[in-house]
């Protein structure tokens, strides 16, 4: 598989295997394993806290549901969970925005410029099926290239406490 095939696979289903805004985070961890607990989101709270599993980042809010899903691909590799993707799950970074608008386009996933992330040195798109934001920087004098690609939250509230969770 592609990296281009996973992406566009995320944008019209709004999941990368077992992860998808409001997963629960026990049923990732165990189809997936302990991720790197990059820590806390906030100074005063323990959650929400934002894990990875490579480039693949989730923001897990305090009742242990997926919240924020982002795929970072601004670096050379990008490496995603291999349980999720097959094979060693490492593909090569430098996505070409008119190579992203293709993949869409042939997986028939419609998208539109998303323009309030298109500004200065930056552009962005939303898939329509999933709302995936692809967010791409643009070199100077150069074709754009993909910095990040995110899936929307859920847009879950779990402010009321939890009874036996950590806040």
């Amino acid at each position: 598989m592609e990296i281009l095939d996973v992406l566009t696979s995320m944008a019209k289903t709004g999941r990368l295997g077992p992860v998808f805004s409001g997963a629960d985070w026990n049923d990732v961890t165990a189809a997936l394993g302990e991720p790197w607990d990059i820590g806390t989101m906030s100074r005063n709270r323990k959650w929400p806290r934002l894990f990875a599993y490579g480039d693949l980042e989730l923001s897990v809010c305090r009742c242990r549901k997926v919240s924020l899903i982002c795929v970072q691909t601004w670096r050379d590799v990008v490496e995603l969970p291999p349980l999720a993707v097959g094979g060693t799950g490492t593909f090569p970074a430098g996505l070409k925005h008119a190579d992203v608008v293709s993949a869409l386009d042939g997986a028939g996933c419609s998208w539109e410029p998303y323009t309030p992330l298109t500004f200065g040195n930056q552009c962005s798109l939303t898939a329509i099926a999933s709302g995936a934001n692809f967010t791409f920087e643009v070199p100077e004098g150069e074709e754009p290239v993909l910095n990040v690609m995110g899936l929307p939250g859920d847009g879950h509230d779990c402010s009321a406490r939890t009874a036996g969770q950590d806040h």
